[in-house]
């Protein structure tokens, strides 16, 4: 079952950055749409957690 769901994470995810690639390019309006939302859940997660990104600024794990 967590293989399962992992595998449909990961399917999201590389989705997700095929888009971006795509509307880099000028892809359709719903291509845009998903790489827009995409990128603006990258950002939420790296605003949310800034103790993990500082740490790894410093070389620390």
């Amino acid at each position: 079952m967590t293989v399962l769901i992992l595998s449909g994470v990961l399917a999201l995810v590389i989705g997700g950055c095929a888009c971006v690639f795509w509307a880099a390019r000028g892809g359709p309006r719903w291509v845009r749409a998903v790489a827009t939302a995409t990128l603006a859940v990258g950002e939420l997660l790296r605003l949310v957690d800034p103790l993990r990104s500082s740490n790894r600024k410093r070389g620390d794990t």
